[in-house]
């Protein structure tokens, strides 16, 4: 409940944020990517600014996923070898277990054949 409520008083601003700025942003811009030469057409890209805007916040997203992913990697591998290891006890357990059970008595198993 805490998460979602969190998330939305990030994400309804942040959204009404960039509806605002891509409203008016609206005029082409250049992105050029020659810094030594700018007015270098093979090099550059022409869109409505609010593009420009949209892309770099699904790049920030995107980063983030993956450097959040990789640091997290130690923690879903100790997960995985505990788990397998829970499995591999379990299993024991359960062989032991059957193993220990007492079969039923012989003079139990006779009074009830009668």
């Amino acid at each position: 409940m805490l998460k979602k409520l969190v998330n939305l008083l990030f994400v309804v601003p942040l959204a009404i944020i960039l509806i605002v700025l891509s409203v008016a942003n609206r005029q082409s811009v250049t992105l050029a990517f020659n810094p030594f030469q700018p007015a270098d057409s093979v090099l550059s890209l022409t869109a409505p600014f609010f593009v420009f805007l949209f892309l770099s916040v699904a790049f920030g997203i995107l980063i983030g996923s993956a450097v959040t992913w990789w640091s997290q990697g130690k923690y879903r591998k100790r997960a995985r070898n505990e788990a397998r290891s829970a499995i591999k006890w379990q299993s024991e357990a359960d062989r032991l277990k059957a193993r220990a059970e007492p079969a039923a008595p012989e003079g139990l198993a006779r009074l009830s054949a009668k």
